[in-house]
């Protein structure tokens, strides 16, 4: 028997994705199960550090090695509990977290890092598979209640902590179903949305109230009233204000902010009723999408799924390197090339490319671009761009969707109607125990901290809940993280 450490003997393998040919005629999802035979072996090559750094790089201080030891030993249920107390969602950071942790593993400085998202992921669903998750009602309710605006990741989480300390949460959502961006911005094929209706549900199984179609802060469910009925309130709508592109053109139909574009996409796969004047469809359209980050590659993968002709997707940035650079050395998260599997599935990618004006009559039917590059003179902190000579071009395009991110929450309503203070980036500003402006009205999440990842805004709601807590009781004993 070879006594050798596993990490010295077994490779990395990460989960599998089904046929492009066979996936891209559905918005079912992408990957399949390793089986757990796999999910243990790749547990194994955990190395068990004495300093784990993937520990310190994960927003939610999971308890990695320790799990994934249990997890090597077939000991899916302790596994999975110690999990849950640092996670309350891993369905969907294990589904949609970049993994930073992976990048700080230590056995990445010369090999490749052990698959801890995925790893994470086989934990959950076995929990979910095996009945191992069920409702976790407080054995005392403390009197106090609480409502949450939002149903996204932060404000699923904060609900969720509050619920453990024994408070009475509503969470009011706009939409006519719970789950926020996890329903309405991710795309089915990266998280099927029985997976968030099944936590839905055993969250209101755990009596966290849930009222849709309130749009709080409107004249029928004003602040005022909800500070008057709850003894303390979260704000975690999120940062929806799209950042556009103001350019000559601007003003030709046919280009679409990219939240425009996904949010009807998955309510048509969810089969709601939209008139067919109002589609924003791809299908044997020439479609360019503008950013080269996450949103913009959901994007290309439903361009895909709707039968497009063709897709461009352009960055402004220059090609990020394929291995890690000397400027990001280990532990730190580096910044290098990302290929989906929506880039995997067809489509060309440019880097580079700024784009200077839409063209068309009355809709866009070209781009035109010049090709820039990023220098660093003495003295400079940040690289400076420049246009190259005689680098013009023209993309035709029939439809353009803007992924650009986001600059800051929607100002009108709550926000704006009781004067909450912002921070010089225009998200909402809090003390240190996430309390806005106005007493006992706090604040998690993107609104907060400007646009993040799913894992920062469980992370984000998790720490509010907390501060919430001790302001309702005057302590806490739910966790810091």
């Amino acid at each position: 028997m070879d006594e050798r450490p596993r990490f010295l003997t077994v490779t990395r393998e990460t989960t599998p994705c089904r046929p492009v040919c066979e996936r891209i005629s559905d918005y079912r999802e992408v990957t399949l199960p390793r089986g757990e035979r796999k999910d243990r072996e790749q547990a194994s090559r955990c190395m068990n550090c004495g300093t784990p750094f993937c520990h310190g790089a994960c927003p939610l201080g999971n308890d990695i090695p320790e799990w994934n030891n249990l997890l090597f030993a077939g000991r899916w249920e302790e596994a999975a509990r110690l999990l849950f107390e640092t996670n309350n969602f891993p369905e969907f950071t294990g589904r949609l977290c970049p993994a930073l942790c992976e990048y700080a593993c230590v056995l990445g400085k010369n090999d490749h890092p052990v698959t801890i998202r995925e790893n994470e992921l086989a934990l959950v669903e076995y929990a979910f598979r095996h009945g191992l998750v069920k409702p976790r009602r407080p054995r005392r309710r403390t009197g106090r209640t609480v409502a949450v605006i939002g149903s996204g990741p932060a404000g699923l989480a904060c609900a969720d902590q509050l619920n453990r300390a024994g408070h009475a949460v509503t969470v009011f959502e706009r939409d006519r179903l719970a789950g926020g961006i996890l329903r309405y911005g991710i795309p089915d094929f990266k998280l099927d949305k029985s997976i968030l209706d099944r936590r839905i549900t055993l969250m209101k199984k755990e009596r966290i109230s849930f009222q849709t179609g309130a749009n709080a802060g409107s004249s029928d469910l004003p602040l005022s009233t909800l500070r008057q009925k709850f003894d303390a309130v979260c704000l975690a709508f999120g940062s929806r204000q799209p950042r556009d592109l103001p350019i000559p053109g601007r003003d030709l139909s046919g280009i679409r902010f990219a939240m425009e574009y996904l949010v009807q996409s998955n309510r048509l796969a969810a089969g709601e009723n939209i008139p067919a004047k109002d589609h924003i469809v791809a299908k044997d359209k020439r479609v360019v999408v503008i950013g080269g980050g996450d949103t913009g590659s959901d994007c290309v993968g439903t361009a895909h799924r709707q039968g497009a002709a063709c897709v461009v997707q352009i960055e402004l940035l220059p090609r990020p390197p394929e291995c890690r650079p000397d400027e990001t050395p280990w532990p730190k998260y580096p910044l290098l090339l990302k290929t989906t599997s929506s880039h995997e599935e067809g489509g060309e990618r440019r880097w580079a490319v700024l784009t200077r004006e839409f063209k068309g009559n009355g809709r866009v039917e070209r781009l035109s671009c010049v090709t820039v590059e990023f220098t660093r003179t003495q003295g400079a902190t940040c690289p400076v761009m420049r246009e190259v000579s005689d680098s013009g071009f023209e993309i035709e395009a029939d439809l353009v969707i803007l992924a650009l991110g986001f600059l800051h929450a929607e100002r009108t309503g709550i926000i704006e109607d009781f004067e909450i203070a912002l921070d010089q980036q225009g998200n909402v500003r809090t003390d240190d125990q996430f309390m806005t402006s106005l007493p006992g009205v706090f604040a998690c999440g993107d609104m907060r901290r400007g646009q993040s990842l799913v894992v920062r805004a469980v992370s984000e709601g998790r720490r509010a809940a907390r501060a919430m807590d001790e302001f309702l009781t005057g302590k806490s004993l739910l966790p810091e993280m």
